[in-house]
């Protein structure tokens, strides 16, 4: 996960948002903690990307920016193309 998409969280809520496994998940988790997202981390949460925020989503286990993206049921994911992960916005899927 990108640490500096986790700025301003408590280490409780960080703790929490890493179980989460599904962007529905992080996005109930913030609004019941009162956070208000960024564009960059809405982005991150969504698989998708602002077009005045260039996000280059960083691969969560080894931190390349080098990806594919492959769509499945209509959500975009990102597969690292150092490692092999598949992984969404801020966490791994696999």
């Amino acid at each position: 996960m990108r640490k500096d998409l986790l700025k301003g969280l408590t280490e409780e809520q960080i703790r929490e948002a890493m179980e989460c496994n599904t962007a529905e998940k992080i996005l109930s988790l913030a609004k019941r903690e009162g956070i208000e997202l960024t564009e960059e981390q809405l982005a991150a949460v969504n698989g998708g990307c602002n077009m005045e925020v260039d996000v280059k989503p960083a691969c969560p286990k080894c931190g390349s920016e080098s990806f594919k993206e492959v769509k499945s049921s209509g959500v975009t994911y990102y597969e690292c193309l150092e490692c092999g992960t598949l992984y969404s916005g801020l966490l791994e899927t696999r």
